[in-house]
């Protein structure tokens, strides 16, 4: 592999060769093993050649050269004579997974020059004693992302051997038995571009594909962040296998999988997310750009319930030995960083459903030629009848034992509210189904959008419903933004989480069917809170992580082989930063009022039914918004002054420090601020007289939205002292035990900062309930110095640190230790 990264300490390598190959379906095997917290099985890759290698293989195959030499352009683009990476001497020695465990003989006895050992990095390696040596030339090297795998064994498979394939063979032209041994990939190359309507047909070919026998060992080894593929003598892309099956098993402490229990002391794993996706679950290609399907087969004991990101909703099939088998498929080509997987022992939370007999899967596909999308042909919902008025899909929702019912009280109502206004502002729903799961305490968010399914954060259900509505509309808008349409560089994180911020509010405020001027008012309040939360962010972090497009530029290339990086993606502060939610949301709420929501959310429609399938850069998104807006286009709504006014710099955009003191004006806003002057007065009559007794009758106080209370509580922690009879009052008045977690968030910052040891309780009660949320309360118990509350801190981290997320655990013990 030529040109290896040297990423800094900060910055995530992807380190796939997209360029010269690419994934276009995965078909995964896997076993579910809770004794041993291990994921294990074998995945088979079919594989085409890149879009750098196919431009100067057409040009080889047309005649430009016969032979890529000394100054041939294939020669020259490095595509055609790709070097293996160097690799270092390996010890022999045996896997800490024998091949016996599989199933599977010893592959040492068909190729004795092969060695298995585990690395430093935790993953297998395999390699030729003679690397890079081969009659002169160098072989082509199949780059994968991976990390904290053990890999086994890698094969190439004999697709030519599967049944039914004589049907792809003729559609490539192959005849006998002889043409189709020596012709595989072409045989792949017919399947994988096998038409859209033929969906089902292609499915159960890959299965029977993924099945064939092997038809030849291939060669491969590992560094911490790839798992490196070659076969001796095959110098080009084009002869390389284009199906590839490798058999690996997960690491128990594997960053892209938590092994944990649920909130019944239940066990259960699921996929992380981030930072560093879905390499430590499987071998795969990272960068966006390796847009594919897949199809996997999951066997865990029949206790369990197996969620996936999967357009249909799978049952389980028994299987001998106490087992069931769980079998998922999407047909939308999506990264791989999209792939989501739970296992547990959900509870379906149930209730008459009133969409029974409604198909969740379209019956015609999207063409090219219907001139309505521009993306590759799959079955695609935004061409379908009865996709385009389907305001509500089909869903499901699963949860933890003991909080089924609270789920049957608050979630399921809210899903078809929030699915029917998500349909309402921008039309056709990308997916035909939803399931939403809630994960247990130590997620880390509130909320995680994957294709057809939903992590939500037990955080959610606490108080009322404003928390879960808005955080459930926020995840439901990710599948247009975020998942049909998805960032091309990964930098650009404000193109999901800016426009799923901005469009949360929208969604819930049709959810509720407020009013014009209630959303109006309501809108105007989120936009004061976010403004502060920015504020605090900007004065509070590294200027660098404060920048949207921290590639400038440069965002979008790619090296010639594909390989790129995430700026600052293994950067553990970045995990709990907002600036790319805020500023995100900021910027598209000064577009959406420049030009009037009503003429926005019109183009948004527009957008997505031309983007949606796709990737996409911030130009996209500003060029087609400024044409569509002739009229309006200022040297404010260019798009060289919003890179240099909202993406390519730190601090606060100078549009949004012009309109933040408006907010303030606002109704709700500023009866807060009459609020807050109730309980100074108060808390001045407290300090004069401690003696007296006084109750919260005293004063009459307003009923308060939840959003209101955020704010009133951030402005009370302003005060340089409340006194203790004061907070008790706040507490009675507000019944602040009982809302939201946000509320209860900005409780806790005020028993910790006013050291107010009589609801010490609650602190301790929020960090375990929700640690999503607490990691910056452990900062404040220590910041103050205080004895007592550093041991509470220390002792509320003993008590949940085996079960906290990673990143989470590590910087809470870095505050604390």
């Amino acid at each position: 592999m030529e040109g290896k990264m040297d990423p800094s300490k900060d910055d995530l390598p992807l380190m796939a060769n997209v360029g010269y190959m690419l994934v276009k379906h995965y078909v995964l095997d896997l076993d579910v093993s809770f004794e041993n917290q291990i994921i294990s099985g074998t995945i088979v890759l079919f594989l085409e050649m890149g879009d750098k290698f196919q431009k100067v293989h057409r040009r080889v195959r047309e005649g430009c050269c016969s032979q890529p030499d000394e100054g041939c352009p294939a020669r020259e683009s490095k595509a055609c004579c790709l070097p293996v990476a160097s690799l270092s001497s390996s010890n022999t020695g045996h896997n800490d997974f024998s091949a016996s465990d599989q199933g599977e003989e010893d592959c040492s006895q068909e190729n004795d020059h092969l060695g298995y050992s585990e690395q430093a990095s935790g993953i297998s390696s395999s390699k030729s004693s003679c690397d890079t040596e081969h009659h002169g030339r160098e072989d082509f090297v199949l780059v994968l992302d991976c990390c904290d795998l053990s890999v086994i064994k890698v094969e190439a498979v004999d697709i030519a051997a599967a049944p039914g394939i004589e049907k792809y063979a003729r559609s490539a032209g192959l005849n006998d038995a002889s043409e189709l041994r020596n012709s595989r990939n072409r045989i792949v190359s017919e399947l994988v571009t096998l038409s859209a309507d033929c969906w089902q047909e292609k499915l159960s070919c890959y299965a029977q594909c993924s099945q064939a026998p092997g038809c030849g060992e291939l060669l491969f080894a590992t560094d911490p962040w790839s798992l490196q593929i070659w076969k001796e003598g095959v110098q080009t892309p084009a002869d390389f296998p284009h199906a590839v099956r490798i058999w690996y098993k997960t690491k128990p402490g594997g960053r892209s999988v938590m092994w944990t229990t649920d909130q019944s002391n239940r066990l259960c794993v699921y996929t992380v997310g981030s930072p560093i996706n879905n390499r430590a679950l499987f071998p795969c290609q990272e960068p966006p750009v390796a847009m594919s399907t897949w199809q996997a087969t999951v066997q865990a004991s029949d206790c369990f319930v197996v969620l996936m990101s999967g357009e249909n909703s799978a049952e389980p099939l028994a299987c001998q030995g106490g087992l069931s088998s769980w079998f998922y498929y999407v047909t939308m080509p999506m990264p791989a960083s999209t792939f989501t997987i739970a296992v547990g022992c959900w509870e379906e939370v149930k209730r008459e459903s009133s969409m029974k007999g409604i198909s969740s899967f379209p019956d015609n596909e999207c063409r090219l030629a219907k001139r309505q999308c521009s993306h590759v042909a799959y079955p695609c919902r935004f061409n379908s009848p009865v996709a385009e008025v389907q305001a509500i899909i089909p869903h499901r929702v699963f949860a933890p034992l003991c909080l089924r019912d609270r789920c049957e009280e608050m979630l399921l109502p809210l899903i078809p509210q929030c699915l029917s206004a998500a349909h309402a502002t921008l039309g056709t729903h990308p997916f035909p189904r939803l399931d939403v799961l809630i994960v247990p305490s130590n997620f880390s968010s509130l909320g995680m959008a994957s294709p057809h399914i939903i992590f939500l954060s037990q955080s959610v259900l606490s108080g009322g419903s404003d928390l879960c509505g808005s955080r459930l509309c926020h995840e439901i808008a990710h599948a247009w933004f975020g998942l049909a349409i998805g960032a091309r560089d990964w930098t650009e994180e404000w193109l999901s989480e800016g426009f799923a911020t901005h469009l949360e509010d929208t969604f819930w405020a049709n959810a509720q069917r407020l009013l014009h001027e209630e959303a109006k008012e309501q809108k105007e309040l989120k936009a004061l809170l976010r403004w502060r939360r920015l504020r605090d962010e900007v004065q509070n972090s590294e200027e660098e992580l404060q920048v949207l497009r921290p590639k400038r530029e440069k965002t979008g290339e790619l090296s010639d082989s594909g390989e790129s990086v995430v700026k600052h993606g293994l950067n553990p502060e970045k995990n709990f930063m907002q600036v790319h939610y805020l500023k995100g949301y900021f910027l598209l709420r000064f577009l959406a009022n420049q030009i009037g929501e009503t003429s926005y959310f019109a183009f948004l429609r527009k957008f997505v039914q031309i983007f949606h399938g796709q990737l996409i850069l911030s130009q996209d998104f500003l060029n087609m918004l400024l044409e569509d807006i002739p009229e309006q286009k200022g040297c404010e709504l260019s798009v060289e002054a919003i890179y240099h006014n909202w993406l390519d710099t730190s601090g606060i955009p100078k549009p949004l420090l012009e309109e933040s003191s408006a907010w303030t004006e606002n109704r709700l806003a500023r009866q807060v601020k009459d609020e807050v002057r109730k309980w100074i007065r108060l808390n001045q009559r407290n300090r004069k007289s401690s003696k007296r007794k006084r109750t919260q009758d005293e004063v009459l106080f307003e009923k308060l939205l939840p959003d209101q209370l955020v704010l009133l509580l951030e402005s009370l922690l302003e005060e340089k002292t409340l006194y203790p009879r004061t907070l008790l009052c706040l507490e009675n008045t507000y019944r602040l035990r009982e809302q939201d977690a946000e509320v209860q968030h900005r409780w806790c910052e005020l028993i910790v900062k006013h050291k107010y040891s009589t609801a010490y309780g609650d602190v301790e009660q929020f960090l375990q309930d929700h640690q999503a949320m607490g990691v910056y309360l452990y900062g404040e118990l220590m910041v103050n110095k205080d004895i007592t509350q550093q041991q509470l801190a220390r002792r509320c981290f003993a008590v949940i640190r085996e079960q906290m997320d990673v990143s989470s655990a590590k910087v809470v013990g870095e505050m604390l230790f």
